[in-house]
Parts: C-alpha cells; sequence; structure tokens
C-alpha cells in the first residue's frame, strides 16, 4: 500500500512538474521575427530624454532575447551616471565625440570607432570628455 501511496505522488508531482514547464515555455515564448520587426531606425523623437541628454533602444530585451543594444548621447562634460558595477559584461561602442573610459581606477580618452569592453563586476563608467555630444553605442545582455 505505501509503494502504491508513493507511486501516485510522484505521478502527480510529475504531472505538476511538466505542466508548470508547459505554461513557463508559453510565457517565454521565442516572439515571431519578420524583416519589419527586426530593423529599427533611429529617430530622435523617439529616443528618452535624460538628464544628460539622451538615450534610444534599439530592441526591447523581451524580444531580443536578454540582449539590449541601447545609444546614449551625452552633452559636454557630463555622464549617465557615477562608476558602477553589475553581473552583466557591457561593451561600449563610441559614434560621434571623445569619450573618458574608467575602468578599475584607471582611464582613457578615446574618440569614434573605438570600442570599450566592461567585465563581470568590474567598476566601470564612461563620461563626456569633449566639447561636442558624446554619441555610443552600449551593448549588454541582461541576465536573468
Amino acid at each position: 500500500m505505501k509503494a502504491l501511496t508513493i507511486l501516485k505522488t510522484t505521478i502527480a508531482v510529475l504531472f505538476f512538474q511538466q505542466t508548470f514547464s508547459q505554461e513557463t515555455k508559453k510565457e517565454t515564448a521565442t516572439p515571431e521575427y519578420t524583416i519589419e520587426n527586426c530593423v529599427n531606425h533611429f529617430e530622435i523623437d523617439k529616443a528618452t530624454k535624460t538628464k544628460v541628454g539622451y538615450q534610444y533602444w534599439f530592441g526591447d530585451k523581451n524580444f531580443t532575447q536578454e540582449n539590449t543594444l541601447k545609444m546614449s548621447i551625452v552633452e559636454p562634460g557630463k555622464s549617465t551616471h557615477a562608476p558602477h558595477r553589475h553581473v552583466e559584461e557591457e561593451f561600449f561602442y563610441i559614434l560621434e565625440g571623445t569619450a573618458e573610459f574608467y575602468l578599475d581606477g584607471k582611464t582613457k580618452i578615446a574618440g569614434p570607432n573605438t570600442s570599450f569592453y566592461c567585465p563581470s563586476n568590474m567598476e566601470h563608467g564612461i563620461k563626456n570628455a569633449g566639447n561636442t555630444d558624446l554619441k555610443y553605442l552600449v551593448i549588454k545582455k541582461d541576465l536573468k
């Protein structure tokens, strides 16, 4: 009799796990990708105004499977935030202007067509070191 009870409990648990797993998959289903929703052209009127310039997200992380691509435009002498750290790695790519990169206590100044890689959990930052707007891309995979 005890073996039958264990068997019934095991079947119930497996059924619950399978049902829950299927419901979770439905909620996190891959979106339908088309040429129309995979091409995104920057338009300043669709950008978000920040206290130091603008931000424009090229794709929602839910649509892009946790990958993000953002363009930031920062006014001269300003930065989007103080140096910080987080678990996600980031790539920065300078499009226009002059950036000061900060990584783990050291800085480097660079201009267009320069990338900056920030490994996981390292203190980092970027600020506008020039006298014109700094425009750069931030590429990151958000962790769940």
